[in-house]
């Protein structure tokens, strides 16, 4: 139809016969402008040379045909006029000039937008448009992206203990063990217990997806944040000018297979990805950091099954589903040894959606860390760091918040010091982990859109050895105390009211959670990196509020107040005022 008006718009000059001069003008306009328009088709590849060239020679073909009717059908009138009209039968012997124009207009408006309206539908059609006029394979790449602007003053208690007396319960391991032993550490050897500070900061991630076939995909996702902290995407602004760290956060392949009536039963994951754990939802939305920090990554690979137990696909009210997740994670890869660190995790879990749009979820996990706790050099009477083997060194953790347990892997000093030192040049975890952890979440809809939320998580860990721990233990509590009490369980009870998306503007949500973490209850490298500003040993309360100010912004507000469960006073108290958007 399009290549059609196209060719009948080429003819127009040919088939009117004599016109005003004005008239001709305008007709050529007409048609260079469609000659034009099949050209750029050409040139943009819509159209090949030779389909070009077949319309240029159709429309000569039609001229002509059309000018032969036209001619036989004047000697047919001329012949006619002599002849006596038929009783019905009217001849006009003169057309006013206005009546000429009239019709000549309708005619050319008629054919203008019969030829426009057939090129902009065959447009449509086939995605000629500015979004669609690149090659194909970008349409198979999906742009997505957020952006966070926080203030954060930190107030420490007045009756927090400090100097060199909290060392055994509050050290700075990661100070340790990045300056190369206590001595070295000189004033961070210690956590920060009285300074108040406040600081700006801000996240930004962009994220690209790509289909690769039917099911696969694969994405990227970049963020700012400090190179070795895992759990957290943020970039303290007062840099004196320096560029931010703009690293891969996420790199991986996932393929999801669908059964005959579109429910995902299989999912598959490689690389660095998200975390596959169901951790009762986001940061902001019922979710719990108790174990997993919301902004870590895992390396690895994971799959999860799921089974239909209702009659939907798995979507909307009333879906039902069974699901059991599996993962195997390289945590540190250990060059010159057999003993690189792992974590296995496997969770089972329900899904069960309710007819008046509540929904019920819970999981039960199990997550196994191998190779994590340090291995102590006893090569040696000095048992300092310069005579390690690769074993002690490959023992020492990559990361640590604070709150754990810590054993010393190597003294500080040199084998040859005639005394030596008693302050560790390395430490490492004193327990293994082995964490049982248990998350369940009931959303009601009794007000919808209005959803009230009530969630919970627990975990326990089953690897702690109170013995062997009091054997290895050097900092984590009192020197020379003995035994260990066991602190390995952690809890978390909290609700939320309001809209379960706050990215809509007017949307709101209010929350509030009580959380306690014992010592030794998770890994505290990967747990909640603002709750008492990371880690473990904390006790206290989580109260915020969300409201969308535009789609796709919204203002957060969080107080975070908590204290140590055990050792010297050490309360901290922190406030965040967040601006969010998202592209």
């Amino acid at each position: 139809m399009l290549q059609k008006k196209a060719v009948t718009a080429l003819v127009l000059l040919s088939v009117l016969g004599p016109v005003q001069a004005g008239e001709k003008e305008e007709l050529l306009k007409l048609r260079s402008t469609t000659e034009s328009l099949i050209k750029q088709l050409v040139k943009q590849g819509i159209l090949t040379e030779e389909t070009a060239e077949t319309m240029f020679k159709e429309a000569e073909a039609e001229a002509g045909k059309i000018a032969s009717q036209a001619r036989t059908a004047a000697a047919l009138s001329n012949a006619a006029s002599v002849g006596e009209p038929d009783d019905e039968e009217v001849r006009v012997s003169y057309i006013p000039d206005f009546i000429k124009d009239q019709i000549r207009d309708e005619i050319r408006a008629e054919l203008r937008e019969d030829v426009t309206g057939d090129v902009i539908s065959k447009a449509k059609e086939e995605g000629w448009g500015l979004a669609d006029a690149l090659p194909e394979w970008t349409r198979k790449f999906k742009l997505s992206g957020d952006l966070r602007l926080r203030y954060e003053p930190v107030f420490y208690a007045d009756e927090n203990a400090s100097g060199l007396s909290i060392f055994p319960f509050y050290p700075n391991g990661q100070a340790i063990n990045q300056m190369d032993g206590a001595r070295n550490a000189g004033l961070d050897l210690i956590e920060n217990t009285t300074t108040n500070n406040q600081r700006f900061r801000q996240r930004f991630r962009l994220g690209i997806d790509a289909d690769i076939a039917e099911g696969l995909k694969a994405g990227i996702r970049l963020s700012t944040g400090n190179f070795r902290d895992p759990v957290s995407t943020n970039q303290t602004m007062g840099q004196t000018g320096d560029r931010y760290d703009f690293n891969i956060d996420r790199a991986y392949l996932q393929y999801d297979d669908v059964d005959s009536f579109g429910f995902n039963w299989l999912s598959l994951m490689g690389g660095r990805i998200k975390n596959p754990f169901f951790v009762g939802g986001g940061e902001f939305t019922s979710g719990s950091e108790l174990v997993w920090d919301t902004d870590l990554s895992f390396e690895g690979f994971a799959a999860t099954y799921r089974y239909n137990l209702g009659l939907s696909n798995g979507l909307g009210d009333g879906a039902r589903v069974l699901y059991a997740t599996g993962g195997a994670f390289p945590l540190q890869e250990a060059p010159f040894s057999h003993n690189d660190k792992w974590l296995f995790g496997g969770q089972v879990g329900l899904d069960w959606g309710f007819k008046n749009k509540d929904n019920l979820r819970m999981a039960l996990a199990y997550y196994d860390f191998k190779n994590i706790t340090a291995r102590p050099n006893t090569s040696t009477a000095s048992g300092t760091c310069d005579v390690n083997s690769r074993e002690n060194t490959a023992s020492m953790p990559e990361f640590m918040q604070g709150g754990n347990t810590l054993a010393t892997i190597c003294r500080d000093g040199a084998f040859n010091d005639p005394l030596p030192s008693e302050f560790p040049g390395m430490v490492g975890l004193a327990s293994e982990f082995k964490i049982v952890n248990f998350t369940a979440r009931y959303d009601m809809a009794l007000f919808d859109p209005i959803h009230l939320t009530l969630s919970g998580d627990y975990a326990k860990n089953i690897g702690f050895d109170s013995e062997k721990v009091a054997a290895a233990r050097v900092l984590g509590g009192a020197l020379g105390s003995g035994a260990v009490d066991e602190q390995t369980t952690a809890w978390q009870l909290r609700a939320d009211l309001g809209w379960l998306r706050v990215d809509k503007k007017g949307n709101w949500s209010t929350f509030v959670a009580y959380k306690r973490v014992e010592r030794d209850a998770v890994v505290d490298a990967f747990s909640d990196s603002d709750f008492h500003l990371g880690g473990t040993n904390a006790k206290g309360w989580i109260l915020g509020a969300n409201y969308g100010l535009l789609n796709n912004v919204w203002l957060t507000s969080r107080w975070l107040t908590a204290e140590a469960i055990t050792g010297p006073p050490y309360g901290i108290d922190i406030f965040q005022i967040d601006i969010n958007t998202k592209f």
